[in-house]
């Protein structure tokens, strides 16, 4: 299906340090980071009151790269058909600012970053993360764009959590949230995938307690392999019918345990080419943040939503399976009783999780208009 509107051409990625020795980012555990450097993109122009600006929070194995091209590039930024001139988010008319997340791996402070204090990289030592800690530095990251008030934040998936836990610690920081395909709290099915692929990086004999760069090794197996089980997650048994359904991938091969069928080619495929923009320490700490992440149990969770409400739209997929629509439904149900604003969709769609991603007309639909609606009502 071709993507309405045009893209917004050649990007540039920018990196800025928002945290240093002598103002630390203080972290949700107790922790200190002195020197933290965030990657970012933005898209439009921000107009005169500042007054149009949405931000991108992208999900566990996005980056700061959401639309347009680098030189070079094979493919465009991973949310490229909803951002441009005449997409859904039309930057004719809004400013759009995505950044790599803490605790990421392309171009923002993580584990793998060059520890100060050490002149080696973080490895282990760095400190675990809080859903909390990345909306710190998205905070921070707005101040240091002039920006005093998002029109909307958005996200999918982890991306739609990050909104979540900014909505409920920080409303005034908003006028819309945008949850899409999220949970507020994984189940013990989500988090038993996690650590199934968490294991499969730390007992590879390459990990090295994750010293590994150091020592100059990958653990390039378990990494690979966490990413093809994570990926069987994110498309639902239709998608994979319909992509594969038992086809071989040769047309004559003997039985065995090699690639034999396309859906194993195809996971193989996914495995590889994750190892080369992917950091295995970013994968255990960012998926780990997930598992933690539960906001509704705090007594007073509901308190500055309640008091400074944010108009909030919560999407889902009913073919998702990873995060099924009952996720949404109890983030809806919360926001209910705290009598915040809330619009709610279960969408159809075949394609699972990954539907967040994907370009269908309903569902764009859905987001152009309340973006537009966005527009009209204003901070």
């Amino acid at each position: 299906m071709p993507t309405a509107g045009e893209s917004v051409g050649l990007t540039q990625t920018h990196t800025v340090r928002l945290f240093t020795p002598e103002q630390p980012l203080l972290l949700a555990g107790g922790d200190a980071l002195g020197l933290v450097d965030v990657t970012y993109e933005t898209y439009g122009t921000l107009n005169a009151d500042a007054s149009n600006a949405v931000y991108i929070c992208h999900a566990l194995t996005g980056d700061a790269h959401a639309a347009g091209w680098h030189a070079g590039d094979r493919r465009p930024g991973w949310w490229d058909n909803l951002i441009g001139p005449g997409r859904p988010l039309d930057t004719n008319r809004f400013f759009v600012i995505c950044s790599n997340l803490l605790g990421g791996c392309q171009g923002t402070t993580g584990p793998a970053s060059v520890n100060p204090e050490t002149g080696t990289p973080y490895g282990m030592d760095f400190p675990l993360l809080d859903m909390a800690d990345f909306v710190t530095v998205h905070r921070a990251l707005l101040a240091h764009l002039g920006v005093k008030k998002l029109l909307v934040a958005l996200g999918g998936s982890l991306g739609g959590m990050q909104v979540l836990q900014w909505a409920l610690s920080h409303p005034e920081d908003m006028a819309h949230a945008t949850i899409v395909a999220a949970s507020s709290r994984l189940t013990a099915q989500n988090i038993a995938f996690s650590a199934v692929a968490r294991r499969a990086i730390t007992d590879d004999p390459d990990f090295h307690d994750g010293d590994y760069s150091t020592l100059g090794t990958n653990p390039d197996m378990g990494l690979s392999i966490a990413r093809m089980m994570a990926h069987i997650t994110y498309l639902s048994e239709e998608a994979f019918t319909e992509k594969f359904g038992r086809s071989p991938q040769f047309e004559t091969s003997q039985r065995g345990f090699g690639i034999d069928f396309a859906v194993e080619s195809y996971l193989d495929h996914q495995g590889q080419v994750f190892l080369e923009r992917f950091d295995a320490l970013s994968y255990l700490y960012l998926s780990r943040v997930m598992d933690y992440f539960d906001p509704f149990s705090r007594p007073d969770a509901l308190a500055a939503i309640a008091a400074s409400p944010v108009r909030s739209m919560v999407l889902s997929f009913d073919s998702d399976w990873r995060f099924s629509s009952d996720h949404s439904l109890r983030i809806v149900r919360r926001l209910e009783g705290a009598r915040v604003p809330v619009t709610f969709r279960d969408l159809k769609s075949p394609y699972g999780h990954d539907s967040f991603l994907l370009e269908d007309p309903i569902y764009h639909a859905t987001l152009r208009a309340w973006f537009d609606r966005a527009l009209e009502v204003g901070l």
